[in-house]
């Protein structure tokens, strides 16, 4: 069963109002939604996005009747070009990385404990899936991914070995690159897999969800009405730096610079809600996933006159 984490804490961020028009932009299972959708009148709209079309058929069987819910196939990075925005949004809510019906699927190939195809794509009809990368990337571009997207310091080891391996034979299954990974990455202190950081670093960069982390804050921005809120909750550092930042860029103005002999007016358009949240003991206890999130949730500033 998929537990959404953060789940109170998401909807007293995203103030949900009977009559308002709110966007989920990464459905999953529908945890949020459900939530979202239960303090809805019958005048409230939900609008459910998602790329994976697993998610898209869970959307489809339990919400489509509702005429209240409309569904859309596709990531929210393009939510500004889906037509059903086009009026304004109350809120938006994005549950960034993978959901647990992902990592628990074997065949799905996100997860380094259960062996299944080297897959890794959130949208499988989509792009190159990581054997597909892996078996023909320079050692140079899968160590640059291995240490950006997953911060991993041996990425330069891993790359090696993963171009070594790759010419006696293809690494097609996700067992096959977490035990490589493993025999060359000394365990040491590290309470974590060998493997984590690499799958996390090619699942970032095979599923573009940084670039598409940044496009679809400024889609959320452009969409959201003044008074909406923007809720997003992420689940390690590259991803909450960015959504940090956004929100500070958009909420303060930049330090002044003293080589500027002109002031430049600012004008803020967001006003960050609170500190950034963590989820408390007990949720952790009752699902270990949610240890690592973090949500900022953020209100759109009404335009000068």
């Amino acid at each position: 069963m998929h537990v959404p984490v953060m789940y109170a804490q998401c909807l007293e961020g995203l103030q949900i109002k009977a009559d308002g028009t709110y966007l989920d932009g990464t459905f999953g299972r529908g945890g949020h939604a459900r939530g979202v959708l239960q303090l809805l009148g019958a005048g409230g709209r939900l609008l459910l996005m998602d790329k994976d079309p697993e998610a898209i058929a869970v959307a489809e069987r339990e919400f489509g009747a509702d005429a209240r819910v409309a569904i859309h196939r596709g990531s929210f990075a393009e939510l500004a070009q889906w037509d059903a925005t086009a009026a304004g949004l109350d809120g938006v809510l994005l549950d960034l990385g993978v959901s647990s019906p992902q990592l628990d699927v074997a065949e799905r190939g996100f997860s380094f404990g259960k062996d299944g195809p080297l897959d890794m794509r959130m949208d499988p009809e989509a792009g190159d899936s990581a054997a597909q990368w892996l078996a023909s990337a320079s050692e140079k571009d899968i160590a640059d991914v291995l240490w950006t997207y997953g911060e991993e310091r041996m990425s330069r080891r891993i790359a090696r070995a993963i171009v070594a391996r790759r010419v006696e034979q293809p690494l097609l299954r996700t067992a096959q690159l977490a035990d490589l990974i493993a025999s060359v990455v000394p365990r040491g202190e590290q309470k974590i897999h060998p493997a984590t950081r690499s799958f996390q670093g090619i699942r970032i960069f095979i599923n573009r969800e940084l670039a598409d982390l940044e496009a679809g804050l400024d889609a959320a921005l452009a969409r959201l009405k003044p008074g909406g809120r923007l809720a997003v909750i992420s689940f390690h550092s590259l991803e909450d730096r960015i959504v940090k930042q956004f929100i500070t860029r958009h909420a303060k103005a930049p330090p002044a610079n003293r080589r500027m002999p002109v002031e430049v007016a600012f004008t803020p358009t967001l006003m960050a809600i609170g500190a950034a949240q963590k989820a408390g003991a007990a949720e952790i206890a009752a699902n270990p996933r949610a240890r690592s999130a973090v949500l900022r949730v953020a209100e759109k500033l009404a335009e000068a006159a």
